[in-house]
């Protein structure tokens, strides 16, 4: 299997505040208690089947406070997106935070609630003290892509295949490639310590 995709948030925006606001009929809160049984389903509705009592219980358990974040139909009073932010170091970063958890519920996607919630939870990292974030992601999520690349991720390229699989996907998404600065593994300056 091949590696995911990876993406990054730029050094140079640690400081930038991002703004966002959830389209007409939805807003954004935070999780709380209660909304267990109706996260699980959500992330199965967009697809990660594989989501039981355990990855639900590792997310809560390790997620930043604050650190899940959902757009909520406001007539149904039904979480319908989510992200989450965690301390996750990996193999590329051995301190590093990971936003992570990307969904939408099918029956309400077209309406840039993805990238409201990642936005909300990128904020939320930066809050926190982050200094070193990144996501992973899949070729084919072209649409959640599109998203992270327009709230300000860029790609990294973390192994010498990545450069031609990105230039793939911005085919794909018909985006330029140059106008998105991608980031090489081996050019990262170290993180800033956090605050």
């Amino acid at each position: 299997m091949a590696d995911q995709l990876q993406m990054i948030w730029p050094e140079a925006r640690v400081a930038h505040r991002l703004e966002w606001q959830a389209s007409d009929g939805y807003s954004l809160r935070t999780f709380r208690a209660g909304d267990e049984d109706a996260y699980l389903s959500l992330m199965r509705s967009a697809g990660f089947d594989t989501w039981n009592q355990d990855t639900l219980g590792a997310v809560l358990k390790n997620a930043i406070p604050g650190g899940i974040m959902f757009a909520e139909h406001m007539a149904s009073s039904t979480i319908v997106a989510t992200a989450m932010g965690w301390y996750r170091p990996s193999a590329l970063f051995d301190t590093a935070y990971e936003m992570g958890w990307v969904a939408a519920d099918p029956a309400h996607r077209g309406k840039g609630l993805g990238r409201v919630v990642v936005a909300a939870i990128t904020q939320a990292l930066l809050e926190h003290g982050a200094r070193r974030i990144y996501l992973l992601t899949d070729d084919w999520r072209l649409p959640a892509i599109k998203g992270y690349l327009k709230v300000g991720y860029v790609p990294l390229y973390h192994k010498p295949e990545m450069r031609t699989r990105w230039q793939e996907t911005f085919l794909k998404l018909d985006l330029k490639m140059e106008e998105y600065a991608g980031v090489d593994y081996d050019m990262l300056p170290p993180p800033h310590p956090a605050r």
